[in-house]
């Protein structure tokens, strides 16, 4: 028996198919990563340019590493639970998932090449996770909305990557970055990606529900 070819407008509908299925899937608490790292970070920031103020000291910027201890592990948790509750993933949700391991496990591969350079090389290169925490993420973020459809996503995405470019062309330029203006856009970063976003899945979960 010959299998049936599936031409490029059949493709193109199975894909918008399985798009909608996805988001007929959302769930009440689905925007819970986004806001769990976006409130995270959030907190971390303002723990950091406090302690900085206070101190005077450039040591405070080892608090930052909090946002990966504290997101890492509860994310983790939350995943497990997520696996345990439903055995059905679909293709997006394959392809999501590898989009965010992809992001980490760069953010794991820079973080430890800013250690070796100011270990071994007494250099200090940790502009370049500033510039990943928002410009990477953003895209990131703004990929996934482009994936499912959410605009707030790629909006939100889109003030991370901008500001993140305003970032990287400061450090390249070798201007100087103050905490006064940097940790106001990084906060603003944070809300635009991840807390707006995450507020607003959580939202359409649940009216969602309401009508099913």
């Amino acid at each position: 028996m010959e299998e049936k070819k599936i031409n490029e407008k059949e493709s193109l509908a199975i894909i918008a198919e399985m798009i909608d299925r996805t988001k007929n899937r959302l769930r009440i608490g689905d925007g819970n990563m986004l806001l769990l790292w976006g409130y995270t970070s959030l907190a971390v920031t303002a723990l950091t340019l406090s302690v900085l103020i206070i101190t005077q000291h450039q040591a405070s910027n080892w608090l930052w590493f909090l946002i990966w201890l504290i997101g890492g592990s509860v994310s983790a948790r939350i995943c497990r639970r997520r696996d345990c509750e439903s055995s059905v993933r679909t293709y997006i949700d394959n392809i999501t998932s590898g989009l965010w391991s992809l992001v980490g496990s760069c953010a794991i591969l820079i973080t430890a090449i800013c250690l070796i350079m100011m270990l071994a090389g007494g250099r200090d290169c940790w502009v370049a996770m500033l510039v990943f925490g928002l410009l990477i993420v953003g895209i990131a973020v703004a990929i996934q909305g482009i994936i499912i459809k959410e605009k707030c996503l790629v909006a939100g995405g889109s003030v991370g990557i901008m500001c993140g470019a305003i970032v990287m062309c400061f450090a390249i330029g070798g201007i100087s970055i103050s905490i006064w203006w940097a940790f106001p856009l990084i906060a603003v970063s944070f809300i635009s990606m991840l807390i707006v976003p995450g507020h607003i899945l959580n939202h359409k979960a649940r009216k969602q529900c309401l009508k099913n």
